[in-house]
């Protein structure tokens, strides 16, 4: 029994000592090219009504109920919603706007665990009707939740979020 107490105790203790190492800052982005004048796209991309059309967390739950507050595409506009188990319970700010350039949220998950996050949207014209996206999350995961990041890939997981979300987009701008 002692050695079993013991041992138990090791494995907190290396536990601890690997959170506090482990890295807890993470940093995600992804970009494309969409065949689109930037007018056009920062518009749809400023907007957090149109992020349910094109996000691809709102396919988590189609039933999630989304709310709104403030005016859309300004800041301090907030959409919230409640979902299923994958979706939970959350919001989301417009914090910062460089007009025709870059959007900044922040990104609240209130259930089924606390977090928050910070993206950002930028555009970019490449020429008259061509225009490049990127999309980035940075964030914080606290100790010992950040344990995960030593076993999954923040920058696999987000960057295929990201990446399909902005290929949705793709298809609803050019009409793909």
């Amino acid at each position: 029994m002692k050695k079993i107490l013991i041992a138990i105790l090791v494995l907190i203790a290396l536990l601890a000592i690997v959170s506090l190492l482990a890295p807890k800052e993470f940093n995600v982005e992804r970009e494309i090219i969409l065949n689109c004048p930037k007018d056009q796209v920062f518009e749809r991309v400023r907007s957090l009504k149109s992020q349910e059309k094109w996000s691809v967390w709102g396919d988590l739950d189609p039933n999630a109920v989304y709310t709104y507050t403030g005016v859309d595409g300004t800041i301090g506009a907030v959409q919230s919603w409640v979902g299923n188990k994958d979706v939970g319970k959350g919001e989301q700010e417009i914090i910062s706007i460089t007009e025709g350039e870059r959007v900044e949220f922040q990104i609240r998950f209130l259930e089924p665990w606390e977090s928050t996050g910070d993206l950002y949207i930028t555009t970019e014209a490449l020429g008259e009707s061509e225009t490049l996206v990127k999309w980035g999350m940075k964030g914080e995961m606290p100790i010992p939740m950040n344990l995960f990041m030593l076993f999954s890939s923040m920058d696999k997981t987000l960057g295929n979020d990201l990446e399909t979300g902005l290929q949705n987009l793709k298809m609803i701008l050019e009409g793909v």
